[in-house]
């Protein structure tokens, strides 16, 4: 693996202004109901079964469809776009729409072969396990973001707003889910040695089946909101929720390529990039951080001012427009960033 420059300034037109803020209810859920560990433990044994709007089923399918590669974006409990996208194409591997920028019909039953194969790609273990908050967990540092970017400018990081912020991108859920799995803790005082229900996601540093496998090129699709990373058979190594533009903005249309990979990269606002932008505005340099406008991550391509990068809302991914660019959540954004390198074809269909 190639070394990755960092702590570069990203300077891109892709952004919407003012910078989102995280704490707002996911696009696909307001009301999560109350999730049951049992329930979402529990296999299915009855099939066809039908993949339920929200709750512990639709909980333990997320993580599943999290585990074996094919990102619901954030994990809420509720059968939004993001997750019926990614059990479409888990369910339909092979259809060519894949490589087209199209999405195959959406799935609403799953049946016990499809069920065996995704739990055979997950791998064993229960979907929510207990976790103890660690020091370092709370340890922070901590900020409120300001919605202004001058604002932000002033800061010495775009840093998580909260420990439990901190926790839910690290399971890959949101504040609200994690209070819901936990309604006997008070989530805004958390201690070391708390005892937390969360999503258990595969662990980062546990070898997975796709650690060798390699890249041949990174397909985005305009108006099915998605982008895979692809074998050189055309075989699909990951799915990823993504958000894009439109209208004024539209994302690029064509083949480009990776120009480089930046991890916690500052961000060189210019509102010259920007149409609704005064350009008689100051730039500013925003510091690093997982409330970034770029998120965690900068991935350059060879369009000037075009890239793929995290994002500081997670519950946006799929469900809102960006000013050109590709957006993923902070930790799809992460796992693309250890996939790719300098070169690698990006084509927009």
């Amino acid at each position: 693996m190639i070394p990755r420059p960092r702590r570069i300034f990203a300077a891109v037109l892709c952004l919407a202004v003012p910078v989102a803020v995280r704490g707002q209810t996911s696009t696909a859920t307001s009301n999560v109901a109350a999730i049951s560990e049992k329930a979402a433990n529990r296999p299915i044994t009855t099939f066809p079964a039908r993949i339920p709007s929200e709750g512990s089923l639709t909980l333990q399918i997320q993580v599943l469809l999290d585990r074996a590669n094919y990102s619901p974006g954030i994990i809420d409990a509720a059968w939004g776009r993001n997750a019926a996208k990614a059990m479409a194409f888990f369910v339909s591997p092979d259809d060519n729409s894949r490589l087209t920028g199209e999405t195959p019909p959406a799935v609403t039953t799953i049946d016990k072969a499809a069920y065996s194969r995704l739990v055979n790609a997950a791998g064993s273990g229960p979907v929510l396990t207990h976790y103890t908050v660690e020091a370092r967990d709370v340890a922070g540092p901590f900020a409120d973001i300001p919605t202004l970017v001058y604002d932000q400018a002033k800061l010495k990081c775009l840093c998580y707003g909260s420990p439990v912020e901190a926790l839910a991108e690290k399971f890959h859920t949101s504040p609200v889910l994690l209070s819901r799995l936990n309604p006997a803790v008070k989530m805004s005082a958390l201690k070391p040695g708390t005892s937390l229900l969360v999503p258990k996601i595969r662990d980062p540093f546990a070898a997975s089946p796709t650690d060798t496998a390699i890249v041949a090129r990174v397909i985005i699709s305009k108006t099915g909101f998605w982008l895979h990373a692809v074998d050189a058979a055309g075989k699909i190594i990951y799915h990823f929720p993504s958000t894009l533009g439109a209208g004024y903005d539209p994302s690029p249309t064509g083949d480009f390529r990776v120009s480089y990979v930046s991890r916690d990269p500052a961000f060189h606002y210019q509102p010259k990039l920007f149409a609704e932008v005064p350009d008689v505005q100051p730039e500013a340099r925003l510091p690093a951080g997982p409330n970034s406008p770029v998120g965690v991550v900068w991935i350059g391509l060879s369009k000037p001012h075009y890239g793929i990068h995290g994002t500081s809302s997670p519950q946006t991914i799929g469900y809102a427009n960006s000013h050109g660019c590709v957006r993923l959540t902070n930790w799809d954004a992460l796992k693309l960033s250890d996939l790719v390198e300098p070169g690698v074809p990006v084509q927009f269909k």
